[in-house]
Order: C-alpha cells, then structure tokens, then sequence
C-alpha cells in the first residue's frame, strides 16, 4: 500500500476515535425521534455507514 494511503486511514482512524468518542456521542443523545428511531442511533450508524464508504473509497484508490 502507498505511503499516502497508509496516511489517510491513519488520519482517518483518528478522526473516528473523535466521533465515536462518549462526549460527542452523548450530544445526540435525547428524547427527539426522527422517523421513529432515535437520534442517537441515527448518529451512530450514519457515521459507522460513511465510515465504512470512505475506507473502501481509499482502498479502492490503492488498487487501481
């Protein structure tokens, strides 16, 4: 894996740690539901769902 891919996940990596951190997490955390779910849960997976799209997108890079 080039150098720069190897960064970005890195910088990435710690930019999640940032999201998934309790104090942030708990921002979301109230009675308000949207679409009848949530808003912490809505938090938590849209946030693991981009997570997960944008590690792929730089692996993607890496192998073409």
């Amino acid at each position: 894996m080039k150098k720069r891919h190897q960064q970005k996940l890195v910088v990435f990596s710690l930019i999640l740690v940032l999201v998934f951190n309790l104090p942030i997490v708990l921002l979301f955390d109230s009675a308000d539901a949207l679409l009848g779910m949530p808003i912490i849960y809505i938090y938590i997976f849209s946030a693991w769902l981009i997570s997960v799209l944008m590690s792929w997108i730089v692996v993607q890079r890496y192998y073409e």
